[in-house]
């Protein structure tokens, strides 16, 4: 059950992996090759897992900070990141530069090799420890796991902001803008009742479409000044609703007198005929009007 236990079986398997591959032609035997290739990233994989419930447990207050990742690609944000990470710095380190320029790979290689030989070092430590007092952790081996999970973090930011475009502040701002909406949508959707607790804990799969559906609705007409506002220009809105600016527009598009538009389209069903004066469709719907339409973003249809 001790970490350190743990960490020396989850080292030794890497070792002898990595043993196996050193001693293997992979010209000749490319099957075998390709299997050992899988082990090591697995077994690569659990000793970086086993290494970060130990820093949690020696270091948690000093650990360096994560903040970073929110300015990543949700699509990046997956459970095996750190053995990505680390494939990456032992490919950059033997000269191949994976979907990067190469001029980008030439620069992260000093952190690639500082990182590797800090991983090296703080495998040797452990193990040591491990052999001689598997219950504590000196202050030399909380000093090599702090320099670790530091390089680490540095070498993270560093790789993925070469290879993607990471999220400026102002676009995590908006995001976090869009998070509210929802939330207060939510909150209000479960008050007037077209939405039950009951489906928010079952995951119900249809609030997927229900929720922004209603979202469009509260950010243009509930919170109009809030992250939905036309008022902004289509490149200050959140990415999530930026391409859809015009779309949003023709939401609240003015009924018009001469009958054009979607004004003219909709008043019919809304009981609403074309006048003169530029008004939002939404704003002149009636409570009653306005229920029936958010009762019918709420269905399957």
């Amino acid at each position: 059950p001790r970490l350190l236990s743990q960490f020396f079986f989850a080292d030794q398997r890497v070792t002898r992996v990595v043993a196996e591959i050193n001693g293997l032609d992979a010209e000749l035997d490319p099957q075998q090759y390709l299997l050992l290739l899988n082990q090591l990233h697995l077994s690569q994989a659990h000793l970086l897992a086993v290494l970060e419930r130990i820093m949690e447990e020696c270091i948690p207050t000093q650990r360096h900070s994560r903040d970073y990742l929110v300015k990543f690609p949700e699509e990046l944000l997956v459970d095996n990141l750190g053995n990505h990470m680390l494939f990456a710095a032992e490919c950059l380190l033997a000269g191949t530069f994976l979907e990067m320029e190469e001029s980008d790979g030439a620069q992260l290689r000093p952190q690639a090799r500082n990182l590797l030989c800090s991983l090296e070092l703080v495998r040797t430590v452990l193990r040591e420890q491990s052999l001689s007092q598997p219950n504590s952790y000196p202050e030399p081996v909380r000093a090599v796991l702090i320099q670790f999970d530091r390089l680490f973090a540095e070498f993270e930011l560093s790789y993925v902001s070469s290879l993607v475009a990471v999220k400026s502040p102002d676009e995590i701002y908006r995001q976090q803008e869009i998070i509210v909406l929802f939330c207060e949508t939510v909150e209000r959707a479960l008050h007037l009742g077209y939405l039950t607790q009951e489906m928010i804990d079952g995951y119900e799969p249809l609030l997927m479409f229900t929720i922004p559906r209603l979202a469009i609705i509260s950010g243009l007409l509930i919170y109009p000044e809030g992250p939905l506002s036309l008022e902004r220009s289509p490149e200050e809105m959140s990415r999530v609703f930026s391409p859809f600016y015009s779309l949003l527009k023709k939401i609240r598009c003015a009924v018009r007198g001469d009958g054009q538009g979607c004004g003219a389209a909709m008043g019919p069903c809304m009981g609403l005929m074309p006048t003169p004066h530029h008004r939002d469709l939404l704003w002149v719907l009636s409570a009653e009007e306005l229920c029936l339409l958010e009762r019918s973003l709420c269905t399957a249809e």
